[in-house]
């Protein structure tokens, strides 16, 4: 006897997702033209006939949302997805965490999209190039950007320059004069606008940023935002025998890895050596880290409700926000008097 042929098999001679097919047969506007023709030939090819309840599948109301994300073992993912698992509790649809990696974030997200259409997608921090717009464009489905931004789509975006100008003020309020930075290995435009903030404000209030009290990890894991890349930026400027008195770290985790350096040279936090982190992860409120706050955990519960009103009320207006930082002071700036 045959083997009866199922919706897996169809969505697997096609490349594509099980509800990818099942919106297909459900005739969804959901699917681009490309996608369809595929599953068509390999229903086609496959000889398949679906039962009522393979088209019941695409009859209920869309609730796959897929999230694209660089690395979920960050602490900074860690938090937006925190965000997303709280507010995803509170709503019918299901969640898929896809990991692109850190390296080629753009190239990895291709390939998933190419694996079939969510009913919905959350984009982090991975640049929209010109073939993901065209793609996104044409499979039609609900997408909300977080961390980036793009003039097509609804997207939460953070105000890294005033969050370096942040920064930089409250170190010269507090009154440090030989001040640092912890530059990370990532050189995207939003990172590059955190130092940019940072430095230009020390520059405007008359404290230039000098070079020597400036570097970066060597590490690259997490594009240079992780605890490892904070450590060894501390050793490699007390080689040079250029320590400054307070040092603005890219973010939280390189900051963390700053303290444990600074310990290792008995230097104490502030008194030898001031910091300050960016992000406000949860383990930076009991290490006393002053820090610039994201607002991570609400952001990535607005880009489902973003979402969700995309899915099931359909605005016609696109929700473009950029979100202000906020300094949380800490006992880590606290200079000596």
């Amino acid at each position: 006897m045959a083997k009866k042929v199922t919706i897996y098999d169809v969505a697997q001679k096609a490349g594509v997702a099980i509800s990818t097919v099942s919106r297909v047969l459900n005739e969804s506007p959901y699917v681009s033209d490309e996608t369809k023709r595929k599953v068509k030939a390999a229903i086609e090819e496959l000889e398949f006939y679906p039962q009522a309840n393979a088209r019941k599948l695409a009859s209920k109301e869309p609730n796959m949302v897929a999230m694209a994300v660089p690395t979920f073992t960050s602490p900074f993912f860690n938090e937006v997805l925190k965000g997303v698992k709280d507010e995803i509790f509170h709503t019918d649809l299901d969640l898929l965490i896809y990991n692109t990696g850190s390296r080629d974030s753009t190239k990895n997200l291709k390939k998933f999209l190419d694996r079939g259409t969510p009913d919905a997608l959350i984009i982090f921090s991975i640049d929209i190039d010109e073939e993901i717009h065209r793609r996104l464009i044409a499979q039609e489905v609900p997408v909300v950007l977080v961390d980036v931004k793009h003039p097509d789509f609804d997207y939460y975006w953070w105000d890294n320059y005033r969050g370096g100008q942040l920064a930089a003020e409250h170190l010269l309020k507090q009154g440090f004069t030989r001040i640092g930075m912890v530059q990370a290995l990532d050189r995207s435009e939003k990172y590059q606008k955190r130092e940019q903030g940072f430095e230009e404000t020390l520059e405007k209030l008359n404290h230039p940023l000098k070079e020597e009290y400036v570097t970066a990890g060597i590490t690259r894991k997490h594009g240079g935002f992780s605890e490892e890349a904070g450590y060894e930026a501390i050793h490699i400027l007390h080689n040079r025998g250029s320590m400054p008195e307070a040092i603005f770290c890219s973010n939280d985790s390189q900051a963390l890895g700053a303290m444990h350096a600074l310990e290792e040279l008995n230097l104490s936090v502030p008194n030898d050596v001031a910091l300050i982190g960016y992000d406000n992860i949860k383990s930076a409120r009991y290490l006393n880290l002053t820090t610039i706050d994201q607002k991570m955990l609400d952001m990535g519960g607005k880009a489902i409700q973003r979402l969700e009103a995309r899915l099931f009320e359909k605005p016609e207006d696109l929700w473009q926000v950029t979100v202000e930082p906020e300094l949380v002071i800490r006992k880590s700036t606290q200079k000596n008097k």
